[in-house]
């Protein structure tokens, strides 16, 4: 795909026999979510979950990359950001929730909360380019979409400090050695890899892997919800900060965030 037209969906969906494509489709901002891909995805995720005939769902990007996180040029960050995150989080609710397998396909940046979408989904597939990065710190942010959850289960508590705290870029190689990753392939097999593991979930048992799903999840969970409301709350009082000003500016310019702790 070279890129997306005016009258381009920004979300795209498609179905192979009982495997569902979720394709988010802003390729010139790296899919970024702005609104209207926030509301597509919502309701996408939704469709998918409450349809019988799909048996394991493949959530992935156009264009070279999986999601850049929060469109900041579109404003995402303004407004009501409280209720613009209980829109995102419902979507993290609705992947974690579902009775059938989700599979991130990662090619490029998966980023913000595009990092925290894919860590949400149950398996994971990284391209050789394909790479992990809770930025948030990186403007003065923290992240808000489970990712202070996610990343200490999945690869404990002394590397989750250093890639929360730091802002760490996880590229596919290390991905994979920590377990953030399920497979790495080149980038011109990722499709086809991730529509393989789609497939072989699908022929599994569904109300068995429903079950394994919801007894690992709520095995591991504590409470995600406590964790979402503790990152809305406090990333609603970084939001009046004078360093996501200078994060957000310094991002724009393409130059290093001088904080000053206001």
């Amino acid at each position: 795909m070279l890129g997306r037209t005016m009258t381009d969906p920004v979300l795209l969906v498609e179905r192979a026999g009982p495997v569902a494509t979720l394709t988010l489709n802003r390729p010139g901002t790296k899919n970024a979510l702005n609104s209207e891909l926030v509301a597509a995805l919502g309701e996408a995720t939704a469709s998918v979950v409450a349809d019988d005939a799909v048996r394991a769902v493949i959530l992935t990007g156009a264009g070279g990359a999986f999601c850049s996180g929060a469109d900041l040029k579109a404003g995402l960050g303004g407004g009501d950001v409280g209720s613009r995150l209980e829109d995102m989080h419902a979507i993290i609710r609705a992947i974690v929730s579902a009775p059938k397998p989700f599979v991130a396909a990662v090619d490029g940046a998966a980023v913000g909360f595009g990092c925290d979408i894919a860590l949400a989904c149950d398996l994971r597939v990284l391209s050789t380019r394909g790479y992990l990065q809770e930025i948030f710190v990186k403007i003065g942010l923290m992240p808000d979409g489970g990712g202070t959850f996610w990343v200490p289960r999945l690869v404990g508590l002394g590397r989750a400090m250093e890639y929360l705290l730091l802002g760490t870029r996880i590229d596919a190689a290390l991905a994979r050695e920590v377990g953030l990753a399920n497979r790495v392939v080149e980038p011109s097999e990722l499709s086809t890899a991730a529509s393989a593991l789609g497939e072989e979930l699908s022929r599994g048992p569904p109300l068995a892997l429903a079950r394994i799903k919801r007894a690992v999840r709520e095995g591991l969970m504590g409470n995600l919800n406590d964790a979402l409301a503790r990152e809305k709350e406090n990333q609603l009082g970084l939001f009046q900060t004078e360093d996501l000003a200078e994060g957000v500016m310094a991002w724009a310019q393409k130059r290093s965030a001088f904080f000053k702790g206001k």
